[in-house]
């Protein structure tokens, strides 16, 4: 799935929750003191042209009636390519060095473009708080002003030629390249409630980060999308 089908996704999901929600007037009686939450997760990077699908976990606990504080956590895995322009001036200088004496020795191909498939695997960690309305009797609506957290990503580079390989030697000489860094970005969703307790979650956070600082040019902005059930359970904090 490449960005553009994630996007499309993510329209399409977000439109049908809106019109299952439409008819939803009434404030909601029940308020619970806890929820818990598992589902699909996508995150997308359309600068680096990076889509990956996994699972998604929360936990949350309602102190008053408009906040909740929670743990977030993620895992997710796709595919891309790392080429040339994603990386930093100097590796490009570096590599534009390399690659212009092997064309002047006569040991590159002609039209060769350095290209490397890479296979990541990321992982998110998220605490905070995020602002709660249960004035519809059949929906909830949540905003996260601020979502700070930390991500974790393994990236697994798979050259497809000798020179590629040589040159992953350099960037990555075991050819994975992990890296752990902080995010921030804002977010909000969905709680479509069946009933009291079971609900269906719509969540979208766009955030901002900086992986592999020493090898990518850029930090790139990042889509983190969920749907699944979520579970309302504890006592009504409305009495």
């Amino acid at each position: 799935m490449d960005s553009t089908h994630a996007r499309s996704l993510l329209t399409v999901l977000w439109f049908a929750a809106l019109c299952l929600s439409w008819p939803a007037f009434g404030e909601q009686e029940y308020v619970s003191q806890f929820n818990a939450y598992g589902g699909y997760a996508l995150l997308a990077s359309p600068d680096i042209s990076l889509v990956e699908n996994g699972f998604a976990a929360q936990f949350g606990f309602q102190p008053k009636t408009w906040y909740v504080l929670g743990v977030d956590y993620s895992i997710s895995s796709g595919d891309t390519t790392l080429t040339p322009g994603l990386l930093t001036k100097t590796l490009q200088q570096q590599l534009g060095a390399q690659l212009g004496q092997l064309a002047a020795e006569g040991q590159l191909p002609p039209g060769y473009r350095l290209r490397v498939p890479t296979h990541s695997r990321t992982q998110t960690f998220v605490a905070g708080a995020q602002l709660v309305s249960h004035h519809f009797t059949h929906v909830t609506l949540f905003l996260r002003p601020v979502v700070f957290g930390a991500v974790h990503e393994s990236a697994a580079l798979h050259p497809t030629d000798p020179i590629a390989a040589a040159i992953v030697v350099q960037l990555a000489p075991s050819g994975t390249a992990t890296d752990t860094t902080w995010f921030i970005g804002a977010g909000g969703g969905i709680d479509v409630l069946f009933t009291k307790h079971f609900v269906l979650r719509n969540q979208v956070d766009v955030v901002w980060d900086h992986l592999f600082s020493s090898l990518l040019a850029s930090g790139r902005w990042t889509v983190r999308y969920s749907i699944g059930p979520a579970f309302y359970f504890g006592r009504n904090i409305k009495r």
